[in-house]
């Protein structure tokens, strides 16, 4: 029986002989027991992302692949992570200004900058709370806000599948019930100023959701309203830049 999950090396993913080819999908370099698994293609697809963004980065860098493994790996990982690609084992890294504020909210929210955005194992790493409930970042003294990034609980434990038929009485598919539908960030310029919503959701069908600030503030709260389906807000990361 094999470990699951398990990470596949980059080093899988580009050619040993020649110097600036990559490989995404079944013909990566693999052993016939890894290729019982690495080649379901939604693992095809992962690859594709991250073979994809390790391109950007070569192109950008001037960089062979095995020169982004020699000297980019990190930053590769990272950029993955960012982008919500799971690497098992790995953390995401946090923005400096997420990591030196003060959080306050409504029951334990430091998992929401524990660089790890999904239940993994017994291990929930989301923060639970009601609609208007908050969760509140707080500095001394007033910081650029650039952007935020939140992801949301699209409830990985329902299982999907892709339609092979498409019934006269539709397809009973819907948006995941524990997904946030409404939600939205409010800023304090200074101590004393009120709140004022800087960026607001309605309609949400998105997992990962990056917002453009583009603010200067003592303070940011992500304020979930409402869920799909269930009183129940659901959120397992927030980050500010």
């Amino acid at each position: 029986p094999a470990p699951s999950p398990f990470g596949i090396p980059f080093r899988c993913l580009y050619s040993k002989n020649i110097s600036n080819l990559y490989f995404a999908g079944r013909n990566i370099s693999a052993t016939h027991m890894a290729m019982s698994s690495t080649r379901v293609m939604a693992t095809c697809a992962i690859m594709g992302q991250a073979i994809g963004t390790a391109a950007a980065i070569g192109v950008k860098e001037n960089l062979s692949p095995r020169q982004i493994f020699e000297k980019k790996i990190k930053q590769l990982q990272n950029t993955l992570m960012d982008d919500d690609c799971y690497l098992p084992w790995k953390k995401r890294e946090i923005s400096e200004i997420t990591r030196q504020a003060a959080l306050s909210a409504n029951g334990d929210a430091e998992a929401l900058r524990n660089g790890l955005d999904r239940s993994i194992g017994e291990n929930g790493n989301l923060w639970t709370g009601k609609s208007g409930d908050s969760i509140e970042y707080k500095w001394n003294t007033p910081v650029k806000l650039k952007s935020a990034r939140i992801v949301l609980d699209s409830d990985f434990s329902n299982v999907k599948r892709m339609p092979c038929f498409y019934p006269a009485s539709g397809w009973n598919v819907k948006v995941p019930a524990k997904l946030l539908k409404k939600f939205k960030i409010e800023i304090k310029k200074t101590t004393d100023s009120n709140w004022e919503t800087v960026a607001s959701v309605e309609e949400n069908i998105k997992r990962l959701v990056n917002l453009k600030l583009d603010v200067e503030a003592v303070a940011v709260r992500l304020v979930p309203e409402e869920s799909w389906k269930g009183e129940e807000m659901r959120i397992f990361s927030f980050d500010v830049n």
